[in-house]
Protein backbone atom coordinates (compact mmCIF):
# COMPACT_ATOMS: atom_id res chain seq x y z
CA UNK A 1 0.00 0.00 0.00
CA UNK A 2 1.26 3.81 -1.01
CA UNK A 3 1.80 5.74 1.80
CA UNK A 4 2.19 8.89 0.13
CA UNK A 5 0.54 11.35 -2.23
CA UNK A 6 2.52 14.14 -4.47
CA UNK A 7 -0.02 16.37 -6.04
CA UNK A 8 0.71 19.11 -8.65
CA UNK A 9 -1.72 21.99 -8.45
CA UNK A 10 -2.28 23.37 -11.34
CA UNK A 11 -4.99 21.23 -13.19
CA UNK A 12 -5.18 18.81 -10.39
CA UNK A 13 -6.21 20.92 -7.24
CA UNK A 14 -7.70 23.95 -9.63
CA UNK A 15 -7.16 25.52 -12.66
CA UNK A 16 -5.33 28.54 -12.02
CA UNK A 17 -3.70 27.92 -16.07
CA UNK A 18 -5.91 30.44 -17.35
CA UNK A 19 -4.22 32.79 -15.22
CA UNK A 20 -0.73 31.62 -16.12
CA UNK A 21 -1.67 31.91 -19.79
CA UNK A 22 -2.76 35.60 -19.73
CA UNK A 23 -0.03 36.90 -17.15
CA UNK A 24 2.49 35.17 -19.83
CA UNK A 25 0.90 36.96 -23.01
CA UNK A 26 0.53 40.29 -21.41
CA UNK A 27 4.54 39.94 -20.61
CA UNK A 28 5.11 39.04 -24.02
CA UNK A 29 3.35 41.41 -25.33
CA UNK A 30 5.06 44.41 -23.81
CA UNK A 31 8.31 42.06 -25.50
CA UNK A 32 6.79 42.52 -28.64
CA UNK A 33 6.02 38.06 -28.79
CA UNK A 34 3.54 36.64 -29.98
CA UNK A 35 2.27 33.75 -27.77
CA UNK A 36 -0.66 31.95 -29.03
CA UNK A 37 -2.96 29.04 -26.78
CA UNK A 38 -1.08 26.52 -28.59
CA UNK A 39 2.29 27.82 -27.16
CA UNK A 40 1.05 27.95 -24.09
CA UNK A 41 0.87 24.22 -23.99
CA UNK A 42 4.56 24.07 -23.95
CA UNK A 43 4.96 26.22 -20.63
CA UNK A 44 2.45 23.74 -18.39
CA UNK A 45 4.04 22.10 -15.55
CA UNK A 46 7.31 24.59 -16.30
CA UNK A 47 8.81 26.72 -14.02
CA UNK A 48 8.73 30.13 -14.08
CA UNK A 49 12.46 30.69 -15.11
CA UNK A 50 11.82 27.68 -17.56
CA UNK A 51 8.93 29.26 -19.10
CA UNK A 52 10.35 32.60 -19.72
CA UNK A 53 13.20 30.97 -21.44
CA UNK A 54 10.73 29.52 -24.10
CA UNK A 55 9.15 32.85 -24.82
CA UNK A 56 12.59 34.39 -24.87
CA UNK A 57 13.61 31.68 -27.22
CA UNK A 58 10.22 31.85 -29.09
CA UNK A 59 10.85 35.71 -29.75
CA UNK A 60 14.62 35.55 -30.59
CA UNK A 61 15.39 37.73 -27.72
CA UNK A 62 17.17 34.99 -25.27
CA UNK A 63 20.45 36.71 -25.30
CA UNK A 64 18.99 40.62 -25.03
CA UNK A 65 18.64 40.51 -21.61
CA UNK A 66 21.46 39.88 -18.67
CA UNK A 67 20.53 37.58 -15.46
CA UNK A 68 18.98 40.66 -13.69
CA UNK A 69 16.85 41.73 -16.23
CA UNK A 70 15.77 38.19 -16.88
CA UNK A 71 15.49 38.09 -13.05
CA UNK A 72 13.08 41.41 -13.16
CA UNK A 73 10.69 40.25 -16.35
CA UNK A 74 10.20 36.38 -14.37
CA UNK A 75 9.13 39.18 -11.14
CA UNK A 76 7.31 41.65 -13.96
CA UNK A 77 5.08 37.82 -15.30
CA UNK A 78 4.92 37.03 -11.01
CA UNK A 79 3.09 39.86 -10.24
CA UNK A 80 0.70 40.16 -13.13
CA UNK A 81 0.02 36.61 -11.80
CA UNK A 82 -0.78 37.20 -8.29
CA UNK A 83 -2.77 40.24 -8.78
CA UNK A 84 -5.26 37.46 -11.18
CA UNK A 85 -4.83 35.05 -8.18
CA UNK A 86 -6.42 37.15 -6.03
CA UNK A 87 -9.96 36.02 -6.74
CA UNK A 88 -9.05 32.17 -6.24
CA UNK A 89 -12.08 30.62 -3.32
CA UNK A 90 -12.24 27.12 -2.46
CA UNK A 91 -15.39 27.31 -5.02
CA UNK A 92 -12.92 26.85 -7.49
CA UNK A 93 -11.14 23.09 -5.97
CA UNK A 94 -11.67 20.65 -8.43
CA UNK A 95 -14.72 18.22 -8.18
CA UNK A 96 -13.93 15.43 -6.27
CA UNK A 97 -10.49 16.86 -4.63
CA UNK A 98 -11.81 17.56 -0.97
CA UNK A 99 -13.01 14.09 -0.92
CA UNK A 100 -10.35 12.49 -1.92
CA UNK A 101 -7.81 14.43 0.42
CA UNK A 102 -10.27 13.69 3.07
CA UNK A 103 -10.05 10.28 2.75
CA UNK A 104 -6.53 10.49 2.13
CA UNK A 105 -6.06 11.78 5.53
CA UNK A 106 -8.58 9.14 7.48
CA UNK A 107 -6.19 6.62 6.05
CA UNK A 108 -3.20 8.28 7.50
CA UNK A 109 -1.44 8.71 4.16
CA UNK A 110 0.70 11.67 3.93
CA UNK A 111 -0.03 14.47 1.81
CA UNK A 112 2.82 16.57 -0.22
CA UNK A 113 2.30 19.12 -2.84
CA UNK A 114 5.20 18.90 -5.60
CA UNK A 115 4.13 21.84 -8.13
CA UNK A 116 6.78 23.98 -9.87
CA UNK A 117 4.44 27.20 -8.95
CA UNK A 118 6.29 29.00 -5.99
CA UNK A 119 2.88 30.69 -5.27
CA UNK A 120 1.74 26.78 -3.82
CA UNK A 121 1.55 27.95 -0.24
CA UNK A 122 -0.44 31.53 -1.28
CA UNK A 123 -3.17 29.25 -3.63
CA UNK A 124 -3.69 26.31 -1.30
CA UNK A 125 -4.36 28.88 1.88
CA UNK A 126 -7.00 30.67 -0.74
CA UNK A 127 -8.16 27.33 -1.65
CA UNK A 128 -9.15 25.89 1.90
CA UNK A 129 -6.96 23.12 1.29
CA UNK A 130 -3.93 24.42 3.34
CA UNK A 131 -5.42 22.11 6.33
CA UNK A 132 -4.79 18.89 4.51
CA UNK A 133 -1.27 19.00 3.44
CA UNK A 134 1.62 17.59 5.75
CA UNK A 135 4.10 19.47 3.63
CA UNK A 136 5.03 21.92 0.61
CA UNK A 137 7.97 20.93 -2.00
CA UNK A 138 9.62 24.49 -2.27
CA UNK A 139 10.79 24.76 -5.98
CA UNK A 140 13.13 27.28 -5.00
CA UNK A 141 14.94 24.61 -2.91
CA UNK A 142 15.58 22.36 -6.17
CA UNK A 143 18.20 22.51 -9.30
CA UNK A 144 16.04 21.01 -12.16
CA UNK A 145 12.30 21.98 -12.57
CA UNK A 146 10.15 19.32 -14.27
CA UNK A 147 10.49 17.00 -16.65
CA UNK A 148 13.03 16.53 -14.05
CA UNK A 149 12.44 14.48 -10.62
CA UNK A 150 13.78 17.30 -8.28
CA UNK A 151 10.50 18.63 -6.93
CA UNK A 152 8.54 14.73 -6.26
CA UNK A 153 11.94 14.03 -4.82
CA UNK A 154 11.78 16.65 -2.19
CA UNK A 155 8.05 16.59 -1.87
CA UNK A 156 8.61 13.02 -0.80
CA UNK A 157 11.29 13.94 1.79
CA UNK A 158 9.30 16.42 3.43
CA UNK A 159 6.98 13.77 4.42
CA UNK A 160 9.92 11.51 5.32
CA UNK A 161 8.00 8.53 2.67
CA UNK A 162 10.73 6.04 0.80
CA UNK A 163 9.63 7.47 -3.22
CA UNK A 164 8.91 4.00 -4.06
CA UNK A 165 5.89 4.09 -1.68
CA UNK A 166 4.73 7.27 -2.85
CA UNK A 167 1.51 8.26 -5.72
CA UNK A 168 2.59 11.27 -8.05
CA UNK A 169 -0.40 13.34 -9.51
CA UNK A 170 0.01 15.17 -12.56
CA UNK A 171 -2.02 16.59 -15.88
CA UNK A 172 0.87 17.36 -17.79
CA UNK A 173 3.47 15.60 -19.93
CA UNK A 174 6.56 17.24 -18.28
CA UNK A 175 5.16 16.52 -14.81
CA UNK A 176 4.67 12.74 -15.67
CA UNK A 177 7.87 12.71 -16.93
CA UNK A 178 9.06 13.87 -13.66
CA UNK A 179 6.99 11.25 -11.66
CA UNK A 180 8.88 7.92 -13.54
CA UNK A 181 12.11 9.33 -13.19
CA UNK A 182 11.59 9.82 -9.71
CA UNK A 183 10.53 6.12 -9.07
CA UNK A 184 7.06 7.03 -7.98
CA UNK A 185 4.24 5.97 -9.41
CA UNK A 186 2.15 7.99 -11.36
CA UNK A 187 -1.36 8.82 -11.94
CA UNK A 188 -2.49 11.01 -14.61
CA UNK A 189 -5.40 13.53 -15.14
CA UNK A 190 -6.49 13.77 -19.41
CA UNK A 191 -5.99 12.29 -22.07
CA UNK A 192 -3.75 9.01 -23.12
CA UNK A 193 -2.69 11.21 -26.66
CA UNK A 194 -1.69 13.97 -23.70
CA UNK A 195 -0.11 12.10 -21.15
CA UNK A 196 0.71 8.49 -22.79
CA UNK A 197 -0.78 5.28 -22.67
CA UNK A 198 1.70 3.70 -20.44
CA UNK A 199 -0.12 4.86 -16.86
CA UNK A 200 -3.18 4.83 -15.62
CA UNK A 201 -5.68 7.86 -15.93
CA UNK A 202 -8.68 9.55 -14.97
CA UNK A 203 -10.36 11.95 -17.49
CA UNK A 204 -11.30 14.31 -14.94
CA UNK A 205 -10.85 14.88 -11.28
CA UNK A 206 -14.24 13.79 -10.44
CA UNK A 207 -13.04 9.90 -11.01
CA UNK A 208 -9.45 10.70 -9.12
CA UNK A 209 -10.75 8.57 -5.68
CA UNK A 210 -9.49 6.93 -3.15
CA UNK A 211 -10.54 3.80 -4.59
CA UNK A 212 -9.08 4.73 -7.93
CA UNK A 213 -5.19 5.25 -6.53
CA UNK A 214 -5.94 1.87 -4.62
CA UNK A 215 -6.52 -0.04 -7.58
CA UNK A 216 -4.18 1.15 -9.55
CA UNK A 217 -2.01 0.94 -7.16
CA UNK A 218 -2.56 -3.01 -6.62
CA UNK A 219 -2.90 -3.45 -9.78
CA UNK A 220 0.49 -2.14 -10.47
CA UNK A 221 2.33 -3.89 -7.83
CA UNK A 222 0.53 -6.89 -7.70
CA UNK A 223 -1.87 -7.01 -4.66
CA UNK A 224 1.02 -6.38 -2.32
CA UNK A 225 1.25 -4.34 0.49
Amino acid sequence: MFKGVLFDLDGVLTDTAEYHYLAWKELANHLGIHIDRDFNEQLKGVSREDSLTLILKHGNQLDQFSKEEFAQLAKQKNDLYVEMIQKVSPKDVYPGILALLSDLKAQNIAISLASASKNGPVLLKKLGLLPYFDAIANPAEIKNGKPAPDIFLLAAEKIKVPIDQCIGIEDAKAGIQGIKASGAYPIGVGTPEELGKDLSLVPNTTQLTFNFLVNSWETSHGNKN
